[in-house]
């Protein structure tokens, strides 16, 4: 079943030794699908990605996808001490990304938690380190 929730949502990137840090407050929708978390909300310009639909979907500590539909399409797919090759498009167009998961704490169904640790690369060079802090609240 959904259920309506506010989200407090912290991304934080290191580029160069360069912090860049965004927070994000909303509402969005949460449900358990086949044993998978699955949080759905609208971005805002606060994300940069106004006018696109985020789904975060994350199946145990293990694995997790993000896929944002709208004026910006990207598939992430996370996956603890994996990479991956994804497609990001972007209005400027598209590239292939490769991400690798360092870790992903998921407590959810717990205490409405959730932690994302991940590397980027673009044509195997460095692009940046990435966090995001998730917290539900009821």
């Amino acid at each position: 079943m959904d259920k309506n929730v506010l989200i407090s949502l912290t991304s934080i990137q290191w580029q160069d030794d360069e912090k860049n840090e965004s927070e994000l407050l909303t509402r969005a929708t949460y449900t358990t699908q086949s044993g998978c978390d699955v949080i759905t909300y609208e971005d805002t310009s606060a994300t940069g990605f106004e006018g696109s639909v985020t789904t975060i979907t994350v199946n145990g500590s293990r694995y997790a996808s993000i896929v944002r539909k709208g004026t910006a399409n990207s598939v992430l797919t996370l996956e603890t001490g994996r990479k991956h090759f994804c497609q990001y498009e972007t209005p400027f167009g598209g590239m292939q990304i490769g991400v690798y998961t360092h870790a992903i704490e998921n407590t959810l169904s717990e205490d409405g938690k959730l932690y994302l640790k991940y590397t980027l690369d673009l044509n195997s060079s460095y692009l940046s380190d990435n966090e995001i802090i998730m917290t539900i609240n009821n």
